[in-house]
């Protein structure tokens, strides 16, 4: 686990850094930002559900940041951490704190009486999010905390691949569709976000199932 960290440790300082951001920014706006702060917009792009300054500047940057580093601890324990592709470990590193950035900018810029429209930052970062992710599971190698991780994949490496090919074209897609889902009214951009959501988890499972049944039967 110390060679892991000393191999991560500049990005994971730098990250760690960004996370925090929201804090410092929150800090020097204190002053302009009403005691009442937004804290959840429905489905229908409204705010429904308001919380304290102080949580909105302190405690959610700080559970994220914690978010963060569960998330690397977790990776580091892998039993097969080795196979872990750097790429990957820095981009996921890295989503948290742009999430973050990204949604306080929006949460500090409503607060202070900006017209913000949520639903279209939050259709993009999902959609780059994803676009990112598709774009590197096909070079992911087998591993219990990055990937398409399904007892057929994980003790089948040509499983594997091939689930995560099909996967990487299926969440490319599936961001391209959920950036485009921003322009759409609220109601119907979600409904469309949840139908790319759960075709991009449930055809590479039911791919991989059908792989496993395949050779199972051709073994026999």
């Amino acid at each position: 686990m110390r060679e892991y960290f000393k191999k991560y440790k500049g990005s994971l300082i730098i990250t760690s850094l960004l996370n925090l951001l929201p804090i410092g920014a929150g800090l020097i706006l204190w002053e302009d930002l009403p005691e009442k702060m937004p804290m959840h917009w429905g489905i229908n792009g409204e705010v429904d559900n308001w919380g304290s300054k102080a949580v909105a500047v302190f405690v959610m940057p700080l559970i994220l940041f914690a978010a963060q580093w569960l998330c690397f601890f977790a990776s580091g324990l892998d039993p097969k951490r080795r196979n872990l592709n750097p790429k990957v470990l820095s981009i996921v590193l890295g989503i948290i704190p742009g999430i973050n950035l990204a949604i306080h900018a929006g949460l500090y810029l409503y607060a202070l009486g900006y017209e913000v429209d949520m639903v279209p930052i939050v259709c993009a970062l999902m959609g780059v999010l994803f676009i990112l992710i598709g774009n590197y599971l096909p070079k992911c190698k087998q591993s219990y905390t990055m990937g398409i991780k399904l007892p057929w994949t994980l003790h089948d490496e040509e499983n594997w691949n091939a689930t995560h090919r099909l996967g990487g074209k299926l969440w490319v897609c599936g961001g391209v569709l959920t950036i485009v889902c921003g322009f759409l009214p609220p109601v119907a951009a979600f409904i469309v976000l949840m139908v790319v959501v759960a075709v991009m988890v449930a055809v590479p499972t039911i791919y991989s199932y059908r792989l496993y049944k395949k050779k199972n039967q051709d073994a026999e």
